[in-house]
């Protein structure tokens, strides 16, 4: 009778390892998307600096845009207020880079202003800018993977539930040019 408890007292100590393992791993998970978002915001507040700088180089070309450029600038306005979810933030970044779009657009009907030195350099950082944002949303996604997972299998689902750990949002791309297959002429 005395081997039953040295045997349940040892199933309960695994099982409390277990669980401290589960839990710990969860904490892990959770500390490193919100690290790889911290890493993301970084970006777009690089982003959202250049931009003025943009527009401003813009202004002095096209100054009759004023359209264009006060849309830019409203979108940054939004795109750069603290305090959204991953969810509204790819929102509004959408909004930014169809204003974005737009004001290149602009941009190309000014060949003075596409041979600028100062407009070529912000398009290349802005364009920098934009490469390591993609980068870090596949990080962060691949990171929110890995953690919704592991909340929703079992048995970690079990500790996941004990201590309200919950799934993250995915910080996704509704730019319909950006979804659409690229069309190539020879």
């Amino acid at each position: 009778m005395e081997w039953f408890f040295v045997a349940l007292a040892v199933l309960v100590v695994i099982a409390v390892i277990w669980a401290i393992g589960q839990y710990n791993a969860l904490v892990r998970l959770r500390n490193l998307v919100q690290e790889s978002w911290r890493q993301i915001d970084v970006e777009l507040q690089r982003r959202h600096d250049l931009i003025p700088n943009l527009v401003e180089t813009v202004k002095g070309y096209a100054s009759h845009e004023r359209a264009t450029l006060e849309e830019v600038t409203q979108a940054r306005t939004i795109a750069a207020a603290p305090g959204s979810s991953p969810a509204e933030q790819a929102q509004q970044e959408n909004v930014l880079t169809q204003a974005l779009g737009r004001l290149f657009a602009v941009a190309e009907a000014y060949p003075d202003l596409k041979a600028n030195q100062n407009f070529l350099q912000l398009q290349a950082e802005l364009t920098n800018t934009e490469d390591r944002v993609a980068a870090g949303r596949r990080f962060y996604n691949a990171n929110v993977r890995a953690m919704n997972t592991k909340i929703e299998v079992f048995p970690t689902s079990i500790i996941a539930g004990m201590f309200h750990f919950t799934r993250e949002e995915y910080f996704e791309t509704e730019d319909p040019a950006a979804r659409q297959a690229p069309n190539v002429q020879f």
